[in-house]
């Protein structure tokens, strides 16, 4: 069990998230108003998010199977019968006054995510429940110094809030679940998992304990938007919790913000309890009845989810758990790489792994480079297939294979063409090879002599002047083997 520990005592800590996914709809939970990211302010308000007198909420079908797909996908059992509540708190920025939300009665209960950690060993991190409710609008302090001004374009946006038990217990564990969760969202299709656009965000809770004795107080951070942010915000809120304790005060119940430019939780409200939420169904919408034939139906819908991908890669490829799980990380990672593969004929294990060490070696370090994602690369997926069919097939090296990776990427040639226009074809003839190594070998007759007198390493110089002779073109497994029979035959 992870524990914190400090000069005096070891503490635990008792972490859970709330995540609030927007559902990947092109209206809103209640109204037909468009969810387009980056409208004007107010532009995607309909009568039903302005809250005008008279109009009623109508369930957006399409959103409800999200979520159904969702509860799916990440093992939990979906509720056939289940209800829409009224959340009331003041929001200046939710015109109804109230928030169209679930508590006891959500549309799914349980579930889990495997998750898996430093050490290579599995956790199962469980959950409470996902349920369905709508967003509020934002609320703009930064524009006037006397005014607060409001964007309801997020008023009424579907969201999935996925609760989890308290099973996570360090920062790592919450940075591990999180990137799983958006990865197997994003599979599902059911939340794009953006936290720059706000459509993912958490609520932290945490707490600390000594081991062996009673949960702590839970203080909860709110609305924090990168898995940074979070790591951070589990950081200083644990040493702030710990700096009380051991002196002899008292965590107190509440709800704190982060602040991302100082790294720093701040006090914003007492901690309200659900009672203070006043919860009661909401009379304009009837309880959601589902049947069982809709969950079915959406069922056979569910895609290969990462852990699947995982062991199939593994199985079909003989790839290392490690490459399997990276390539399976991310669904544009997982589908570049096997596209690549289908123009590959006939792929076996060598050409797997070959086209796995370029994809996650070279490929990610020049998109890295140049701060693009796989789906913004500049070598395609068949291009990046080419690249590796030219050095399984020993027509190039892999270090020409580099030089080539760059021009793919600056101009989008074919591979075979860059090869072709600068002469780069390996040199696989022996006699040529041969000839290349004894000129080298003439030219430094004092080091073949130190050689042979037991200084070994020179092997690596011998190999380097024939590479420079050659223009890094000589096959090294070829290159090696005639330098060593020249040297033993003492030529």
């Amino acid at each position: 069990m992870a524990c914190v520990e400090t000069s005096s005592e070891k503490w635990e800590m008792v972490i859970g998230l709330e995540v609030h996914a927007q559902i990947v709809s092109n209206s809103k939970l209640f109204s037909s108003a468009s969810t387009k990211f980056g409208a004007a302010p107010n532009e995607n308000v309909s009568l039903v998010d302005a809250a005008l007198p008279g109009v009623l909420p109508v369930i957006n079908s399409f959103c409800i199977d999200q979520a159904i797909k969702t509860g799916l996908g990440l093992n939990g059992d979906i509720n056939l019968v289940s209800i829409f509540d009224r959340k009331n708190y003041f929001y200046p920025d939710l015109p109804q006054g109230y928030q169209i939300s679930q508590y006891k009665h959500p549309i799914v209960s349980g579930g889990y995510i495997e998750i898996e950690i430093a050490d290579g060993s599995a956790r199962k991190i469980n959950l409470e429940r996902i349920h369905v409710e709508q967003d509020a609008g934002k609320s703009i302090h930064d524009q006037s110094a006397a005014k607060s001004f409001i964007d309801l374009n997020r008023a009424g946006v579907a969201l999935m809030e996925i609760v989890t038990r308290p099973d996570m217990r360090s920062a790592d564990e919450v940075s591990i679940f999180l990137r799983k969760l958006r990865s197997i969202l994003r599979y599902l299709g059911t939340c794009d998992g953006n936290m720059d656009e706000g459509s993912m965000r958490a609520d932290l809770n945490i707490s600390l304990h000594r081991p062996g004795t009673e949960l702590g107080t839970r203080a909860e951070i709110k609305n924090v938007n990168s898995i940074k942010f979070l790591v951070s915000a589990v950081a200083f809120e644990a040493a702030r919790q710990i700096e009380i304790l051991e002196s002899g005060g008292t965590v107190e119940q509440e709800t704190r913000l982060f602040d991302g430019a100082t790294g720093e939780t701040r006090p914003m409200r007492s901690k309200e309890d659900a009672q203070d939420y006043r919860y009661f169904p909401d009379p304009d919408l009837p309880p959601l009845v589902l049947k069982q034939s809709r969950v079915d139906a959406i069922r056979r819908t569910i895609p290969e989810l990462p852990d699947a991908k995982t062991k199939r890669l593994q199985q079909e490829y003989d790839l290392p758990h490690y490459d399997a799980t990276l390539i399976a990380s991310e669904m544009e990672i997982s589908n570049f790489y096997e596209c690549a593969l289908k123009t590959i004929k006939s792929p076996g294990k060598d050409e797997a792994k070959t086209l796995a060490n370029w994809l996650l070696g070279e490929l990610f370090a020049l998109l890295k480079k140049h701060d693009k994602s796989i789906s913004e690369s500049n070598v395609s997926s068949e291009n990046l297939a080419a690249l590796v069919a030219l050095i399984r097939t020993n027509v190039i090296s892999g270090k020409i294979a580099k030089d080539v990776l760059e021009i793919i990427w600056d101009t989008g040639k074919h591979p075979a063409a860059i090869v072709q226009e600068n002469g780069w074809r390996q040199i696989v003839s022996a006699n040529e090879i041969t000839v290349c190594l004894q000129k080298v070998l003439a030219q430094n007759v004092d080091k073949v002599a130190e050689y042979r007198d037991g200084k070994e390493k020179l092997f690596g110089f011998f190999i380097g002047q024939a590479m420079k002779e050659t223009q890094g073109k000589a096959n090294p497994q070829l290159l090696n083997e005639v330098l060593r029979k020249l040297l033993e035959k003492g030529e």
